[in-house]
Order: C-alpha cells, then sequence, then structure tokens
C-alpha cells in the first residue's frame, strides 16, 4: 500500500513538472499565417464566374483570384468521407481553443459572446485547408498544399502527446484518449491527399483524358428522374417534396420566408453536430438511470438475500399490471358487444359508431368512473415515462419533433430542418436540375448553330473561331482590319487620318 501510495505521488510529481515543448493553444494562432497563404493560392487559381474592367488592363490575369469555397453545404454530394474526417480533424482544435485556456474568467459577461464567436472564426480560417484543398478542382496543386498542411498538424500534435502523455483530469495517458480520434482523422487526410494526387497525376501523363466540361446534374440525380416513373417515391421528407408532397409538414411551416431557409442551411449542419452530442449525453444519461434502477431493484436484493421477497413482489406488480390490462380490455369488448347497434351491412367490418341500450351504457360509465381516475393515475405516468424515454432517443433527431401538434414552432431544430429542406428542395431538385440541364445543352446546341450559319456566309469567317480566349478584342479587330487592307488596298485612302 505505501509503495503504490509512493509511486502515485512521484506520477503526480512527475505529471506537474512535466511541460511541452509544443503549445498547441500558441500554434492555432501561428498556423493562422500558412492557412491564409494556402487560401491565397488557391484564391489565384480560381477563377471567377465574370469578367472586370481589370481583366482588360491586366491579360494575364484572365478571371483568376476568384473566391475560394471551402464546402459546399447545398449541393455537395462528393467528397463525403473526405469532409467528415475533415470535420473530425477540427475536432482537437476546438478542443484547443476552448478548453485549454481560461480566457473568458477575464472577459466580462456581456462580452463572452463575442469572444466566442472569434474563437469560432479563428479554427474556421484555421480549418478552412482542409475542406480547401479537397474541394479544389486543382487537384495537383489542392492535394499538395493539403497534404503539407494536415502533416504539419500530425507532426505537432504527435510531439505534443508523446512529450506528455499523462494529464491531471483522468491520469495516464488523458491526452491519447483526447487526442486518438483527431489523429485518425489527420491520417486518412494524408491518405486522401496522397490518392487525390497519385490519382490526378495517372490521370494526366499515361491516360491523356482532356478535361471535360463540367456538368451541374449529379449521377444520382440523373438516376433518380429516370426512376421517377419506374416506382414511387418512398414515405421520406426530401423525396416527398421532390414529388409535390407537402402534406406531411406543419400548417405553420408549408410556407417558409426566402432569409428564413438561407439561414437555416447556414445552422443546419453545426445544430446537427450539437444536436447529436448532446443526443448521445442525453441517453447516455438516461440508459445510466435505467441501469441504476434494475441494480437497485433486481441486483442488489439478489445479493443481500432478498430474491424471493423480490420475486413475490415482481409477481405481484405483474398480475396487478395484467388485471389493469384485462380489466382496459374488458371495457373494450363489453362496448362493442352491448352498446353499439348492429351492423348495416354484413360485409362491414365494424359495428356503426351509434349507440344501444343508452341506460346500461350510462350505468356502466358511472361505476367504472372511479376506477378510471385511477387507472387515469397510472396511465399519466406511464404516459410521462414513454415521453421521457421516446424524447430523450429522438434528442439528437432534428428532423423528428418532439413537440406535440401545434406546438412544433418551439422546436428551433426542427424549424432548422425544415427550412434546409425548402433550401435543398429548390436547388438541388432532380427533375428541376435535370430539366435546366436539358435547356442549357439545348441552347448551347443552338448557339452553336447559329455562329456556324453566320460563319458561312463570310469570307473570313475562320477569323471568328478563336482558339486562344486570351487574345482581346481589340487585337482582333486590328487584325481583321489589316486582312481588309490587304485585300481592298483602295479603303486605304477613304480612312481616317487617325
Amino acid at each position: 500500500m505505501a509503495t503504490r501510495m509512493v509511486s502515485t505521488e512521484s506520477w503526480q510529481l512527475k505529471n506537474e513538472t512535466c511541460r511541452s515543448s509544443v503549445d498547441l493553444d500558441l500554434f492555432l494562432h501561428y498556423s493562422l499565417l500558412p492557412s491564409v497563404a494556402i487560401i491565397m493560392v488557391l484564391s489565384c487559381l480560381e477563377k471567377r464566374a465574370r469578367g472586370h474592367q481589370v481583366d482588360e488592363r491586366f491579360p494575364l490575369l484572365n478571371r483568376r483570384c476568384g473566391t475560394v469555397i471551402p464546402l459546399d453545404f447545398v449541393g455537395a454530394f462528393d467528397n463525403r468521407w473526405s469532409l467528415g474526417f475533415a470535420f473530425g480533424a477540427t475536432a482537437n482544435k476546438v478542443m484547443i481553443m476552448f478548453s485549454e485556456g481560461d480566457f473568458l474568467l477575464y472577459v466580462p459577461q456581456w462580452a463572452q459572446a463575442f469572444v466566442l464567436l472569434i474563437g469560432a472564426f479563428e479554427v474556421g480560417l484555421s480549418s478552412y485547408p482542409f475542406f480547401a484543398c479537397l474541394s479544389t478542382c486543382f487537384q495537383i496543386t489542392g492535394a499538395t498544399l493539403g497534404f503539407l498542411y494536415t502533416g504539419f498538424w500530425l507532426v505537432i500534435m504527435v510531439m505534443h502527446i508523446v512529450q506528455c502523455p499523462h494529464g491531471q483530469i483522468i491520469g495516464h495517458y488523458e491526452k491519447i484518449m483526447f487526442y486518438w480520434p483527431s489523429l485518425l482523422c489527420l491520417v486518412f487526410l494524408l491518405s486522401r491527399f496522397v490518392h487525390i494526387f497519385v490519382k490526378t497525376l495517372w490521370i494526366r501523363f499515361r491516360l491523356h483524358l482532356l478535361n471535360e466540361e463540367t456538368s451541374f446534374l449529379e449521377v444520382h440525380q440523373a438516376q433518380y428522374v429516370q426512376q421517377l416513373l419506374r416506382k414511387p417515391p418512398l414515405q421520406k421528407h426530401m423525396k416527398r417534396l421532390w414529388a409535390g408532397e407537402k402534406q406531411f409538414l406543419p400548417l405553420g411551416f408549408s410556407k417558409l420566408s426566402s432569409s428564413q431557409s438561407v439561414a437555416a442551411i447556414a445552422r443546419y449542419s453545426g445544430w446537427q453536430i450539437a444536436y447529436i452530442l448532446w443526443g448521445q449525453l442525453v441517453i447516455h444519461t438516461v440508459q445510466c438511470l435505467f441501469g441504476v434502477m434494475f441494480m437497485y431493484s433486481f441486483v442488489l436484493p439478489i445479493k443481500k438475500g432478498q430474491g424471493i421477497e423480490m420475486v413475490k413482489t415482481l409477481g405481484t406488480g405483474i398480475l396487478t399490471l395484467a388485471v389493469v390490462i384485462g380489466l382496459m380490455l374488458l371495457q373494450v369488448v363489453t362496448a362493442a358487444s352491448f352498446f353499439l347497434q348492429p351492423k348495416i351491412s354484413q360485409d362491414d367490418k365494424e359495428k356503426p359508431l351509434a349507440l344501444d341500450n343508452r341506460k346500461v351504457f350510462h350505468n356502466f360509465n358511472y361505476f367504472l368512473f372511479f376506477y378510471n381516475v385511477l387507472l387515469g393515475l397510472g396511465a399519466c405516468l406511464f404516459r410521462l415515462l414513454c415521453s421521457v424515454i421516446v424524447g430523450a432517443w429522438l434528442i439528437a433527431r432534428i428532423d423528428r419533433t418532439i413537440m406535440p401538434k401545434g406546438y412544433e414552432a418551439a422546436d428551433m431544430g426542427f424549424r432548422t430542418w425544415i427550412g434546409m429542406l425548402f433550401m435543398d428542395h429548390y436547388h438541388t431538385n432532380p427533375t428541376l436540375v435535370c430539366f435546366c440541364h436539358i435547356l442549357v445543352v439545348r441552347n448551347r446546341e443552338r448557339q452553336q448553330q447559329q455562329q456556324q450559319q453566320q460563319q458561312r456566309t463570310t469570307n473570313y469567317y475562320h477569323f471568328s473561331n478563336v482558339a486562344d480566349f486570351r487574345v482581346l478584342n481589340k487585337a482582333r479587330t486590328r487584325w481583321l482590319l489589316l486582312y481588309t487592307l490587304l485585300n481592298n488596298p483602295s479603303l486605304s485612302a477613304l480612312r481616317k487620318p487617325q
């Protein structure tokens, strides 16, 4: 015993004197510099949807320096596993930012919300390269930068854990237990970036595939439209909205404003994670309570030699419950046998809802009134128990409201789910996307046909087929003017002096 106490004291002393050379809190702040640098590099490669006057002055830009999109919350269907592990890699940064520092103690209470907002923005900016390097179209550059940034974080995390693996709360190997999910996610991201890099190089240097024009029509959306007439859509929310059904929505949610839907799509991902975390905590708490009840009701009486009394009590409870259920069924059978009029037709499945033997029915109700009061007390407690169990089980389901009908508006999570449904429905509806895809393809074909017809009506139609999209309009006009003057020298005298 004394040896154990000495070893415990020595371990505590060693743990208190352990100082890691890697300060994760400080490194989180420093990681913003390479994160911003990666964002700037990807932004220089990204193209803008529309040109600007600065492109005329600086032709080398060629609509570059566009906005980088880390994750499309509306229509992101690719790299879902990779993006999920990227979110897992950000968990350690959240713990670093909000668990290791006591900065909230030195901030006034009214300003804590702003401090948390700034901290969340810093964590998001530090994790930005994970998502941007996975989502960028420039896969070689994104894979290289993402591999370096992820590997840098992995090395720092491993150094911090190896130098001081223990902690003050749990004890031995506390940091390993806290950080191993994030380490696993970082390792997965490293392998994913290597896979993207090798795959892209293989396609470019071995297969010599050309870069095809990207389409906004996803494969699963086209497959859904093809199967739309083959089988009915399933009794799911999104597919029912795609089919034009809105009967499952509460009356107050059938129409939401556009601003609410846009805000809902922004809140949905974060709220879903928070609901899952709280749901896990609540479910485990309820399970622990049931486990404690089972232990005190069955395990402890058996260990103390009171098993026979426990069995007698259990038998009495089961018998009481059976009698209560039997009397409830007896009321239903009696009502069906004596207090309902006969069937109108022999083919009817049930008797009509028309009373018979009303005087006996009133006496029947009177004598059972007091018993039903006592029965209602137990039924109310059972209803409360069922509500607790179902509510605890569904607390993590943001797509299921735990509020009764008519009070769904009080469930902010369910309101966010409905807003996200409308936002996703209007932007990723397979039928609408396929229709727009067909219109775009037909319009592009029509424009190509018109251009071909116009080219054939002119003598120098081949000059309008610009092979290099970087040629400026002014240079093209001068070249056409030179060609015209060479073929028609008499026109030179008619030109203006300038």
